[in-house]
């Protein structure tokens, strides 16, 4: 007997079963298999018929199946849709609340006192004018390409049509003998100058790996005894802790300083205060009572003056007498917490080697997943110790000083000249004098000193517009003393082209040269070109090489390559003024810390203490959740800062990548629009903390 299908009996219904499944605010549906689905029998010629559909091997859907099936996947896709919708309307909020609040760079608060605001404003002004210009050629050739004229064709008419022809006929003659030739001379000569650094950056990652392969490390002569009875080789060690106006942190670098393994009589910290603020003085000076009270040999020194920022700092407390007491000097900003076992790890590597002047540990960071800014940040520094420091540490002996976590013979320093107060990149500058006069240095990768990033865009922008002008003033001031120098033909090879021209001069230069000027501008003159692999797959191939020191920020790959384009302005305006010696050459702004690590570190800290110092460290400890109440009690006053270069760039970059798509560009168009969002979400201070 030949089955009835009626499509609404309970028997003779044999379609995939489905629960519908509702959820708030989205719904979606699961899809259950049918028995049938198995079911062998179910195939015969006439059943097939009926049902519409078609068998291969005696499996197959009918209509209603594949209706259920099409309705479940559009079901599927609402739900992502408006969860992605939701999504969408929840960051547009957040950004037009943080946008509402924020201030623009041009603020007189913004402004340093010393500073021209004509000085601040005249590489603005000078984008400003390339952006109106390149919106009026966006216009004009979007008109041009609706009419045709960008074929060659002359003009028919002598009416406003025919001018506007004529003119852009003209127009095209212009940018094809004049424009383009050059725009392409400059292209090229970037080009030129981006494998030339690529190759650098290549060379160094395969000198790391090859560093690893061999597990080449700087290895001591003869190790610490651990037994402190013996003394066989403690020498005195005075530490140095330069800060200002830095309250978040202070408790907790003294702290980790004060509980450093080695012998105390031969121990002498030296807290630097440069503060301004009468408050901060009297906490300071108050933590370093209550460590004096428990048997550190902690001295609080403070400068009415402060002249020569951190290097006038580190030279005053040089000139005190007993220095020449002591044979090493360990330098730690206010935010680093070196672990108790650091001398151990680093004083032995001198023993023996008189020529040894300088031992630098490497960074690690508490504040790694604070923010996207902060991920970001990760991925160059690690590349920056485990690969540059690293390599040109065991290569070439020789990197730069970082100015913390490092620990100087203090004979090599005198031996220098000491601290110098002419630039702001004195680490920079002692290494590169004590370089010259014949020192060596090593590097070790394997001991790590805590820190902080910053996790302010703000503070970012302006401890990068430090560490790329300092570099140029000091390349101007160097110079005659490289040349004239002692030192091998390879080495000031190595300090001049390598070190100053191609990392500090050339690396800015080209990034922000090709990457937002010449691009967008090739869009507009399409007769000069620039290739797909210099746009897309050589920066891809770089961006893969310095995020391998940091493997968990793989997925962070892409916005470190855009990210680091935006960061080729603030570079690229700190070299020139660093070169030229412009307005905010000499600017210095201490880093703004949060101190996020401060309770966690002084309870482990305290934990391992005597009752006396437990007992002097708890009024520490205990207002520290006051400083996180209040710090909530302030959240309501922070606010964005509102960056014009930055949006100035991105209108830029999106009217540019608009052109692009009358020229059929593929690859060019959506590096110009992903580049140009991101200098939107800088611009508007979106990637990291607001400040307060």
């Amino acid at each position: 007997m030949s089955p009835s299908f009626d499509w609404w009996g309970e028997d003779a219904h044999r379609g995939t079963s489905v629960v519908v499944k509702m959820e708030n605010p989205n719904w979606s549906i699961s899809e259950i298999s049918s028995p049938a689905d198995n079911d062998e029998d179910y195939s015969g010629e006439g059943e097939l018929l009926r049902y519409g559909g078609t068998r291969k091997g005696g499996r197959g859907k009918n209509a209603k199946q594949i209706t259920w099936v099409l309705l479940l996947k559009a079901h599927r896709a609402a739900g992502c849709l408006s969860s992605l919708a939701s999504s969408t309307i929840g960051l547009a909020s957040a950004v037009r609340r943080r946008v509402a609040a924020g201030r623009t760079d041009s603020d007189a608060a913004a402004l340093p006192p010393d500073e021209s605001p004509v000085v601040r404003t005249r590489f603005y002004s000078f984008i400003k004018v390339f952006l109106c210009l390149s919106v009026l050629l966006l216009g004009f050739e979007v008109y041009a390409h609706f009419y045709g004229w960008h074929l060659p064709v002359v003009p028919s008419s002598f009416g406003v049509r025919g001018f506007f022809e004529s003119l852009y006929a003209e127009w095209l003659q212009l940018r094809t003998v004049y424009i383009a030739p050059l725009l392409q001379f400059l292209a090229d000569t970037c080009v030129v100058l981006f494998l030339i650094q690529s190759a650098d950056r290549l060379i160094l990652c395969l000198g790391c790996f090859w560093i690893r392969f061999k597990k080449i490390k700087p290895v001591p002569k003869q190790a610490v005894d651990e037994d402190l009875e013996t003394g066989e080789y403690f020498p005195a060690v005075l530490i140095q802790i330069p800060m200002c106006n830095e309250k978040e942190v202070y408790q907790q670098s003294i702290a980790a300083v004060c509980n450093l393994d080695w012998p105390r009589s031969n121990l002498l910290v030296q807290v630097l205060d440069d503060s301004d603020d009468p408050l901060t003085q009297t906490l300071i000076k108050e933590e370093v009572e209550k460590w004096q009270q428990n048997g550190a040999k902690i001295i609080y020194r403070h400068r009415a003056i402060r002249e020569g920022y951190k290097a006038g700092n580190l030279k005053s407390a040089m000139n005190c007498s007993y220095v020449k007491d002591y044979e090493f000097v360990a330098i730690f900003d206010a935010d680093f917490q070196p672990s108790p076992d650091f001398l151990k790890r680093t004083i032995p590597h001198f023993k023996d080697d008189e020529e040894l002047g300088l031992v630098q540990a490497r960074w690690s960071f508490i504040n790694t997943d604070e923010n996207l800014l902060t991920r970001l940040q990760n991925i160059n520094l690690c590349f920056h110790f485990e690969v540059e420091q690293q390599v040109n540490g065991m290569l070439l002996n020789f990197f730069g000083f970082n100015g913390t976590a490092g620990v100087w013979r203090i004979k090599a320093l005198e031996d220098a000249g000491g601290w110098l107060e002419r630039t702001t990149v004195e680490d920079m500058d002692i290494a590169v004098r004590a370089h010259l006069r014949g020192w060596k240095f090593i590097f070790l990768n394997d001991v790590e000193c805590q820190c902080e990033l910053p996790e302010s865009y703000e503070a970012y922008m302006k401890q990068q517009h430090r560490w790329h002008s300092g570099p140029m003033q000091l390349f101007r001031l160097c110079l005659p003393d490289i040349l004239r120098s002692k030192i091998g033909f390879w080495k000031k090879s190595n300090l001049i082209f390598l070190f100053f021209l191609l990392r500090k001069l050339i690396l800015p230069f080209y990034s922000f040269t090709l990457f937002c000027i010449i691009l967008p501008m090739t869009m507009f003159v399409p007769e000069a070109e620039l290739p797909a692999w210099i746009v897309c797959y050589i920066p891809a191939i770089m961006s893969f090489l310095n995020i391998l020191p940091a493997p968990r920020s793989f997925p962070f790959i892409v916005p470190y390559l855009l990210f680091e384009n935006t960061m080729s302005v603030t570079k690229f305006n700190a070299m020139i003024s660093g070169l030229f010696q412009l307005g905010s050459a000499y600017e210095w702004v201490v880093t703004k810390k949060s101190g996020r690590s401060s309770v966690g570190d002084l309870y482990s800290l305290v934990a391992k203490e005597s009752d006396s110092l437990r007992e002097a460290s708890t009024p520490k400890i205990e207002t520290l959740p006051k400083s996180s109440s209040k710090a909530k009690r302030d959240y309501k006053q922070k606010h964005n800062r509102i960056y014009r270069k930055e949006l100035a760039l991105a209108f830029l970059l999106l009217t540019a990548s608009a052109r692009s798509l009358l020229s059929a560009q593929g690859i060019h168009f959506y590096f110009l629009l992903f580049q140009g969002i991101s200098f939107l979400l800088v611009g508007f201070d979106l990637i990291g903390a607001q400040v307060e």
